[in-house]
């Protein structure tokens, strides 16, 4: 099974960006919105980017409108909010499809190599969360509901 180094994304600034940049650190990958019931999470998201970057740590934000149209926006609309709103400095991507064949690849493997509840694989709303280690082995993934405070411990335990 590939590891999510073996991915590329595209950054909301239209670079390329290999996932591969990101060798050596835990990683957080989360698929975001700016108009849903979790889009305050961006705050909680931020705070954990700050605390453990110096330690390896990264979160990683692809915004997905699949979820009740709420991501709308384009690049510039979605960098423009998050920064004003919440602050936010950790990279972020653009837009991208989580579920169905237009999924991107990272989340097809993401997905596979930990399925949600019942061996279910579909990401079922904004903001579900995956821990990746250093070595690009996805180790976890957490509902949208987590709040991200509640992620340090499992973290931690892989910085």
């Amino acid at each position: 099974m590939p590891s999510i180094h073996d991915f590329s994304a595209r950054r909301l600034d239209g670079s390329e960006s290999s996932l591969g940049d990101y060798r050596g650190q835990v990683l957080l990958i989360v698929n975001t919105a700016s108009r849903c019931g979790f889009t305050p999470q961006y705050e909680g998201l931020e705070r954990l980017y700050r605390d453990y970057r110096a330690r390896g740590f990264a979160v990683l934000g692809f915004p997905c409108n699949q979820f009740g149209a709420q991501e709308p926006g384009d690049a510039d609309e979605i960098a423009g909010f998050c920064a004003t709103n919440y602050g936010v400095s950790f990279p972020m991507f653009a837009k991208i499809e989580v579920n169905g064949d237009a999924a991107h690849p990272l989340y097809r493997h993401l997905k596979e190599a930990k399925p949600g509840l019942l061996g279910t694989e579909a990401i079922k709303w904004n903001f579900t969360k995956f821990l990746v280690d250093r070595n690009g082995g996805v180790v976890e993934r957490f509902a949208p509901a987590v709040k991200p405070d509640e992620l340090r411990r499992a973290i931690e335990a892989l910085l």
